[in-house]
């Protein structure tokens, strides 16, 4: 009996199958600071203790989508060792902050499978949801991702596509953060004076940064969320793929647009849920991300008075900025640059 595992293929899974992921993950100091250094995020509260115990908390959280990765990566030895690509997410809520010394773990549920036209891969549909040290959930979200068949003859499941929520409601959002103290929310210290007051429905932000994504930095990001999905990493394997390149994971581009969004949405302190996304072009180390973000919606949360939410679109590209490509953005992934649309609420102090 072979001691190594070499994943689960598409034709493994079965709808209600469920997963008890390895290996839980206490984060460091240590983690913040290179996942600072891979995306160079500049948000007062997740980077000064100062700052964060000054309007409420504790010490600095960690950057949500930090947690979000390791979650996530605890899910893919299981799950999508060998997929082709993370498609998108739905319904993904953050439902308490994590600290330093904090140990994540991961469960999921299989709740859909649709196999391919092509008989060589499917779509699995997946409910994952990560806990800390006190067995509390942190995070939840479902996702979907094309997984190859390892026996192209096996029989096809019954094709089961789950019902996806459209978007996270208001009074789910941001229910176990401290109160703020928004009088102590300096926009001087935290880089930006705008606050939940000063966007409007409708608005659109040009992040304007553009960054180059090196193919050290994109794998080195993969790795500090044990994320050991083949695509990113065995070149010798993707020389066979259709790219015949290492991909870079699709999570990598949501933390480097929401790390460029600071320029616009620097009060934006906390994401509080992930309404929907998609990855609708491969990236690979050499590309510029550029991202811009809409505001769709405002909303008073109806349980807090310190705060706002911003629900946002925010649609990176590579090689492409907004200036130069209005009508390309507006309408789709026609130049086949469009990397990631990304549905999503922030948290904002709301300014009396």
């Amino acid at each position: 009996m072979s001691k190594t595992l070499s994943g689960n293929f598409f034709e493994d899974f079965e709808v209600g199958q469920s997963f008890q992921h390895a290996t839980p993950r206490t984060v460091s100091v240590g983690d913040v600071s290179l996942y600072t250094a891979l995306y160079g995020s500049r948000f007062a509260v997740q980077s000064s203790d100062e700052f964060a115990k000054s309007i409420g908390f504790d010490c600095s959280p960690i950057d949500d989508l930090l947690t979000f990765h390791i979650v996530f990566g605890k899910t893919v030895p299981d799950i999508s060792l060998n997929a082709v690509a993370n498609l998108g997410y739905a319904g993904c809520r953050f439902l308490t902050s994590v600290f330093p010394g904090d140990t994540l773990s991961a469960r999921s549920e299989i709740i859909g499978l649709r196999q391919n036209s092509n008989g060589r891969s499917g779509i699995v549909y997946v409910r994952s949801t990560g806990f800390n040290q006190h067995g509390e959930a942190v995070l939840e979200f479902i996702r979907w991702v094309m997984v190859r068949k390892r026996d192209l003859e096996a029989r096809a499941p019954d094709t089961i596509i789950p019902d996806l929520p459209e978007c996270v409601m208001p009074p789910d959002l941001a229910t176990k953060l401290p109160p703020i103290k928004v009088e102590r929310f300096d926009g001087a210290v935290s880089g930006s004076q705008f606050f939940w007051n000063d966007y409007i429905e409708g608005e659109v932000i040009d992040h304007e940064d553009g960054v180059t994504i090196e193919e050290a930095e994109h794998q080195m990001a993969t790795r500090l969320y044990q994320n050991t999905a083949r695509v990113h990493f065995n070149e010798f394997l993707q020389k066979k793929s259709q790219h015949a390149r290492r991909l870079i994971y699709g999570g990598h581009i949501i933390s480097l647009s929401r790390a460029i969004s600071f320029n616009g949405l620097g009060n934006a302190f906390h994401v509080c849920a992930i309404n929907s996304g998609q990855h609708l072009s491969p990236c690979f180390a050499g590309d510029t991300v550029f991202a811009w973000t809409r505001i769709l919606h405002k909303s008073l949360l109806p349980h807090r008075k310190d705060l706002g939410a911003l629900r946002l679109r925010t649609r990176a590209m590579k090689d492409c900025q907004y200036s130069e490509s209005r009508e390309k953005s507006e309408i789709g992934n026609q130049t086949g640059n469009l990397l990631l649309e990304l549905d999503y609420w922030v948290a904002m102090p709301v300014q009396k």
